[in-house]
């Protein structure tokens, strides 16, 4: 008779024994750099092991794979890989967790030892409510001197690494802020120095001159010399953090240091103060005196029910320097300042089924290189964005054939929070697939250049903060073709201000096609900013204000406007090959009506008349609800709709919970709408996916 229960323990070895490569390492933090790299000795450091791989690649071309044992790998330099570290693609080089086991790259140090603040003269700072509650270590004590700096950033900033950061049970602290999350002061105006009258009344100040407060909160505090302001200083689209070089308590007065905001300061735009000792007031927060290396800290539960974490590495854990066909496989990586994982040139690159969180910068950054894939991952709480991809030649039209799919995001732009979206997309040929993406304060996905592929994606909550935004976003130039934005699923998205758009496309960007997508409750669910050449087909838009909407920008005759597209737009025409584009996109020949044919004499100034949106269809959708809206010199006439069933009646489509279905009687199918595949879109629940599960919806 056979042993049932020994017969599948066997199996299962000959299963795992076959899914180790041609040539195997073993890493673990128990392990030693002097041992052989088995499974029973393993290597103790990811170089040792790097190192075994480049002296076996010298002597065979068999896949290999480094497997990580379970624990904390503390990272004090990033984990270098060239071109020396590459496989091919029939022999590629992993590393991976080891049978799932915790692994985690680690760029910063955990913290314990914390008490009681005891110098009466530091309680006193605090309000009465939080003194019996902030504890306190000191950093210098327990090894760690290099807390990085506090940088002015946010939009059109570095997004270098920066000062240290906070963790407390997997998740960010927030630096001790007046007025706390959900609220914010507001700028009260300027002095007379900056050309605006000294009682407040002014709209926008130069930037040297400072702006005006209201209220007496700064007067409670002892020490002026380490205070930052972050703010939306003239638009609600633009933010950055700027330190606070002169506090004039009498006269409610704030004079940041240089660079200052980047469009000036306007009248009511928000702001708050952050990194003040007396401001941690509540569970959460947390300070640092780089003077003195002293930590401050209320934690939200009690401090032994998490796990304490203070970020300390200033590079990536993982940067790759072109190589090709190295995969990182089911392995945490957090608390760095910079980016997890930096990928530059090389080819075939894979990190999946990986948790990439609490990082200053980004997730994973991919520059060049063809065929790189960020696929199964979940991303959370980065300083910046998610995944940027830059790649492709937009001279020659050639794809990068980079790829992220089935990945969750969560929580990007902790820091710079405008334009630094769950992913980011510039080049040629990327595509962007089964992703979840949701509580982001900005743009979920932005794209520049050509032939994009966004499909299957769900997004919602995004906009949390900003206004003038949209889920799906790119803008200002005529040469953006053969993107498409296909069967995607948009719906409750914030935005203050002008709100939010599901798909923008912005400052005459053209183009595009936008099918089979489920926008719902979207303020603008689609926006033509005055483009050309859009498809907008077989959308299904619900409880939207209005489903769509479109302008004519390209007809003002205003400086700013016609500078645009006169000048901006003229120059970015210019910088790509005429024949070939001419050839891809046929429509773009139309445009020689405005500017003039390549190699013909262009269409001066004096006699430009501006570019009209013209070429756009919008046809075979249904909207339930508010629908179709023209303004800023279009009229409704010149855009081609047709086809479109529009209703206010919502059980023609059904709840989001029945997956929108359109009753078989519905005279949409008439019109030649085509079925929605709902149930499609989102994340893939499959072996490919890091084990975390996902928020639900």
């Amino acid at each position: 008779m056979i042993n049932i229960s020994n017969h599948w323990v066997t199996l299962a070895l000959l299963v795992v024994s076959a899914s180790e490569s041609f040539a195997d390492f073993y890493v673990s933090p128990k392990g030693s750099d002097h041992a052989p790299g088995t499974r029973a000795r393993p290597f103790a450091s990811l170089e040792r092991a790097r190192d075994a791989v480049r002296l076996k690649r010298a002597s065979s071309q068999g896949p290999i794979t480094v497997w990580l044992r379970g624990g904390d790998y503390l990272r004090t330099n990033a984990l270098e890989l060239s071109l020396a570290d590459s496989g091919t693609a029939a022999a590629p080089v992993t590393w991976s967790a080891y049978r799932d086991e915790p692994v985690r790259l680690l760029g910063g140090k955990v913290l314990k030892g914390f008490e009681p603040v005891g110098d009466s003269l530091i309680l006193g700072r605090f309000d009465e409510v939080a003194r019996s509650h902030v504890l306190q270590l000191d950093l210098k004590r327990v090894g760690i001197r290099n807390f990085g700096e506090m940088k002015s950033r946010g939009f059109g900033r570095p997004t270098t690494p920066s000062h240290c950061e906070l963790f407390f049970d997997h998740r960010p602290m927030t630096l001790a802020r007046w007025p706390n999350e959900g609220a914010a002061e507001k700028i009260a105006g300027f002095p007379k120095e900056s050309g605006q009258n000294d009682d407040h009344g002014g709209n926008v100040g130069a930037l040297p001159g400072g702006f005006f407060y209201a209220g007496d909160r700064p007067g409670r505090w002892r020490d002026l010399t380490q205070v930052w302001v972050h703010g939306y200083w003239a638009w609600d689209w633009a933010n950055s953090y700027e330190r606070v070089a002169k506090l004039d308590l009498g006269r409610r007065l704030i004079e940041t240091a240089p660079p200052h905001g980047l469009y000036g300061f306007r009248v009511g735009q928000r702001f708050h103060f952050l990194n003040v000792l007396e401001e941690l007031d509540q569970p959460g927060e947390w300070f640092l005196d780089q003077a003195n290396g002293m930590l401050y800290f209320w934690p939200p539960s009690p401090i032994e029910s998490g796990e304490v974490l203070l970020s300390v590495l200033d590079q990536p854990l993982i940067r790759s320097t072109d190589a090709s066909f190295i995969t990182v496989s089911g392995l945490s990586l957090e608390a760095t300042r910079g980016s997890a994982v930096e990928i530059t040139g090389g080819q075939g690159d894979r990190v999946e089924r990986c948790l990439l969180r609490n990082v200053g910068d980004l997730g994973v950054s991919i520059n060049g290189g063809t065929h790189h894939h960020v696929v199964g991952c979940d991303i959370f709480d980065t300083g910046d964005g998610g995944v940027s991809l830059s790649g492709g030649d937009r001279q020659t039209l050639r794809p990068s054939g980079h790829v992220v799919d089935n990945c969750h995001f969560q929580r990007q732009g902790r820091w710079s929070k405008c334009y630094v979206p769950a992913v980011l997309m510039n080049g040629v040929g990327h595509r962007v697939s089964h992703n979840l993406i949701h509580d982001h304060p900005h743009c979920a996905i932005l794209f520049t250049g050509n032939d994009h592929l966004i499909e299957y994606n769900e997004i919602h909550h995004i906009a949390l903060e900003t206004g003038d935004v949209g889920a799906i976003y790119t803008g200002r130039d005529y040469s953006f073709r053969g993107n498409r934005i296909r069967h995607n699923y948009i719906h409750e998205t914030g935005g203050v201000g002008m709100g939010s758009m599901g798909v923008y496309m912005d400052d005459c960007v053209s183009g595009t096609e936008v099918y089979g997508n489920v926008f719902y409750k979207v303020h603008w669910a689609m926006f033509i900013g005055g483009g050309r050449d859009h498809r907008v087909e077989n959308n299904l838009f619900v409880d939207c204000d209005p489903a769509v909407r479109a302008d004519a920008r390209g007809l003002d005759r205003s400086p700013v406007w016609r500078s645009m597209v006169y000048d901006y737009m003229r120059q970015q025409l210019a910088a790509v090959p005429a024949t070939l584009y001419r050839e891809r996109y046929p429509a773009m020949k139309t445009l020689d009506a405005y500017y003039g044919a390549p190699g013909g004499p262009a269409i001066q100034g004096e006699t430009f008349t501006g570019v009209p949106a013209e070429g756009n269809s919008i046809v075979r959708n249904v909207c339930v609800g508010k629908w179709f809206e023209a303004g800023w010199h279009a009229k409704p006439e010149s855009f081609e709709v047709r086809d479109n069933y529009v209703t206010t009646d919502t059980k023609q489509v059904g709840s989001p919970a029945e997956g929108f279905t359109i009753p078989k009687d519905s005279p949409a199918w008439k019109l030649g709408f085509q079925p929605i595949r709902f149930e499609e879109i989102g994340l893939r629940r499959d072996s490919r996916r890091h084990p975390a599960k996902p928020s639900p919806r």
